[in-house]
């Protein structure tokens, strides 16, 4: 059998195992004296306690925590407060300060001590509520954190255990609700499981009893088959961390069903057949769980699940420090607090609520609080307050603000004039005492609509009463104040000052100027923020040779474009635009257009036919591929022509001295000694046109007029050149590729002519 009963209510007293009583009657006491007892050891302590007093801080010892009150008894709320004495203690409910009565009154010690505490009194009111206690002393208030303080109660039962007729080895369950509720589980009945059961619930207010309910265990285990299911699943569930959650699973079946593979995690068991227990749970514990029950042997299964919250108390990562800064300075403290949910944060000045203002702010989520300027009113002791769901807690810092005495007086007769629309002459005279140590004096500046934060500063000698303040934004209020410094710190600020700049006329703007026809221009300008506030433009154009313009034409802040029309196609035209506002004309942007020139220009300057380019564009790269291969084939055949042509060009001349110096040879002789000329060996040819033509020396000298050949040694040559008919010269069309030149330097004056093709590849 497995037993569990957990009422989760704050006024019950957690209730043990079920047990069984006499006549088969389970039965569960709480003794109520246990409490007295614990209360006892907690006054005592804290009464003979007087350690306390000795610290610089005002800050909390014992503070009075959340409690469980019992109707006609005596309640006890702690609170202990150390710090330079004299100390005064104060109690507030609910807001409200508690006077001393014969009810409730302050112990010696600072506790509150409540005679007899009662849920309702006879005049309607009641001791229920939110408790807090405050300490002050000369450096400031502090105050406590708040307890939540609850009658004890019990309300009647509102579900009752019911009358069960279960077969052996089946599960009964018994369940009673008191909000929340407590349950009995017993697995695997057997015969002497039979009997008449009730819940008795307790707690310090009272004991009451459920009705009874039988629970009769039928027969013997069935062998008729059932699906699992599962009776009872786990329900959401909110705690707090270091308490126990059980998730309840109740599953039935035939054969009985098998439960899921269980969490190996520390801290988690399985209780029973398949309720789980976490116990001393942690924020990582929260999620959702699933019961899962399976049929033995198979796929087949049923699951329920539940949602576990776990909450945590605020508490700090960051306590705020406590500081001294000097008059005029700036302190910031810094407090950052951890909970589930997150914790919201609040600041209390002195124990009131702290209003931000323009030189007190809160930041990060009121994390952090910044004190500008600081004087001796801000010296108090700071709270930060740190509040969830799950509780709350509290720490404070003092700040001390540094007074030295002899300082200068805070300098006198500040002015401020506007110079122009970025300038402002800030002038004042020095203070009225102490002024013999003063070092210099410091210029606060911000803009009057800025936060304080924003605020900078300029340093300014001692012998110097003005400061021009540049770079400013125009059309801009500003406000300014004065301090003086010595070794020992700085003087209180002076009387603040407020001026605005001077308005701004508007920046040039860009100008482009488009030509649409022999009688017609487009104005076109970008809309920029570099021009500065502006209502609009004018526009003015004119023909150069006048001296008045057309216009202005007025145009709105928006437009970027204007048209002008009906002019002169022969004439040079200039156009002017400028931006305005309020406070006047900025400066012209000026354009000059000819549209004489763009008529010429477009006359002898057709326009392309554009989807002609785009077709030829297409074919582009084909082009590139084909006039590559074709310029390296030319380049290749230059070559070759170079080198032969040159070489048959030699032997030529050759033959022609040798016909022009030495007798001439028989026939017979000169072709049987023929050679290869260009490589190809024409005996048999020679022979035939030889017999048929003669080479005349007139025909040569016509074919190449005035060509003398280039000075060969005078060495004996055996070989025999043949004589080519002009036939032969046909073929031949390797020549030099050198310029002709005149033949008085010895070079050829009838080269073959550059190729062009040859070399544009």
């Amino acid at each position: 059998m497995l037993a569990t009963c957990i009422p989760v209510l704050q006024e019950a007293v957690a209730l043990g195992p079920w047990s069984p009583g006499e006549g088969g009657k389970l039965d569960v006491r709480a003794e109520l004296w246990e409490l007295h007892k614990r209360t006892a050891r907690m006054v005592f302590p804290v009464l003979g306690n007087s350690n306390f007093g000795h610290s610089s801080e005002l800050a909390f010892v014992v503070e009075p925590s959340d409690d469980i009150a019992v109707q006609e008894q005596p309640l006890i709320l702690y609170c202990q407060v150390e710090g330079i004495q004299p100390i005064t203690i104060t109690w507030r409910k609910n807001g409200a300060m508690i006077v001393d009565s014969e009810n409730a009154f302050m112990l010696a010690n600072g506790s509150l001590y409540v005679s007899r505490f009662q849920r309702v009194r006879g005049d309607g009111s009641s001791d229920e509520g939110e408790y807090d206690c405050m300490a002050q002393n000369h450096y400031g208030l502090v105050v406590s954190r708040k307890a939540k303080i609850q009658a004890a109660t019990m309300s009647d039962f509102h579900i009752h255990p019911q009358n069960a007729v279960v077969e052996e080895g089946g599960v009964a369950r018994f369940q009673y609700t008191l909000l929340p509720k407590g349950v009995l589980q017993i697995t695997g009945l057997r015969a002497e499981d039979s009997g008449i059961f009730h819940c008795v619930a307790t707690n310090i207010a009272n004991v009451k009893f459920s009705r009874e309910a039988r629970l009769t265990v039928s027969g013997s285990h069935s062998t008729v088959y059932k699906d699992p299911m599962i009776l009872v699943g786990p329900e959401n569930l909110t705690l707090t961390v270091h308490q126990t959650a059980v998730l309840e699973c109740i599953a039935t079946g035939n054969p009985r069903p098998t439960h899921g593979r269980p969490i190996g995690v520390e801290g988690i068991q399985v209780l029973g057949t398949g309720n789980l227990m976490i116990s001393d749970l942690s924020v990582q514990h929260s999620g959702i769980y699933v019961c899962a029950a399976n049929k033995p042997g198979t796929r087949v299964r049923r699951t329920a699940q539940g949602r576990l919250v776990v909450q945590a108390p605020a508490e700090f990562v960051q306590h705020p420090q406590s500081i001294s800064r000097p008059v005029g300075t700036t302190a910031i403290f810094t407090c950052v607090a951890q909970g589930e949910p997150p914790p919201q944060i609040t600041w209390l000045r002195n124990g009131q609520i702290l209003e931000t203002s323009d030189h007190i702010k809160l930041k990060n989520n009121n994390s952090t609080l910044s004190i500008y300027g600081i004087n001796q009113a801000d010296e108090a002791i700071y709270q930060c307050i740190a509040e969830n769901s799950a509780g709350s807690t509290q720490a404070s810092a003092r700040l001390t603000v540094l007074w030295a005495e002899g300082l200068p007086g805070p300098p006198q007769s500040v002015r401020a004039e506007t110079v122009s629309a970025t300038t402002i002459q800030v002038s004042w005279e020095e203070p009225l005492q102490n002024t013999k140590e003063i070092i210099g004096y410091v210029l606060h500046i911000r803009k009057a609509a800025d936060p304080v934060e924003m605020e900078y500063q300029e340093a300014v000698s001692k012998s110097t009463f003005q400061q021009l303040v540049t770079d400013l934004e125009p059309s801009t209020s500003y406000s300014f104040y004065i301090k003086a410094y010595t070794s020992r710190g700085a003087s209180k600020a002076s009387e603040v000052t407020v001026v605005s700049t001077l308005g701004e006329v508007p920046a040039m703007p860009s100008l482009f100027i488009k030509v649409i026809n022999s009688t017609a221009v487009q104005a076109t300008w970008e809309p920029s923020i570099k021009l500065g506030q502006h209502e609009g433009f004018k526009l003015y154009y004119r023909k150069v040779h006048l001296s008045q313009y057309t216009g202005p034409v007025l145009l709105a802040s928006n437009v970027t474009a204007y048209n002008i029309t009906h002019l002169d196609a022969s004439m040079v035209y200039e156009v002017k635009l400028l931006a305005y506002n309020q406070h006047g004309d900025g400066n012209s942007t000026v354009r000059f257009v000819s549209l004489r020139e763009t008529v010429e220009r477009t006359v002898l300057n057709p326009p392309c036919d554009c989807m002609k380019d785009e077709q030829n564009n297409k074919t582009s790269a084909t082009g590139i591929i084909i006039g590559i291969h074709i310029g390296v084939t030319c380049i290749i055949f230059c070559v070759l022509f170079l080198m032969f042509g040159y070489r048959g060009r030699l032997l030529m001349c050759k033959n022609v001295q040798e016909q022009l110096s030495t007798p001439q040879i028989p026939r017979s002789q000169r072709s049987a000694a023929g050679i290869i000329l260009n490589g190809a060996a024409r005996r048999d040819r020679d022979e035939r046109d030889l017999n048929g033509k003669q080479l005349d020396m007139n025909e040569l000298e016509r074919l190449f007029p005035a060509s003398p050949c280039p000075d060969l040694p005078a060495t004996h040559d055996d070989t025999q050149i043949s004589t080519l008919p002009m036939d032969e010269f046909s073929i031949v069309e390797e020549q030099p590729d050198s310029p002709p030149k005149s033949p008085h330097n010895g070079s050829p004056a009838a080269s073959a002519p550059h190729h062009g093709p040859a070399n544009e590849g």
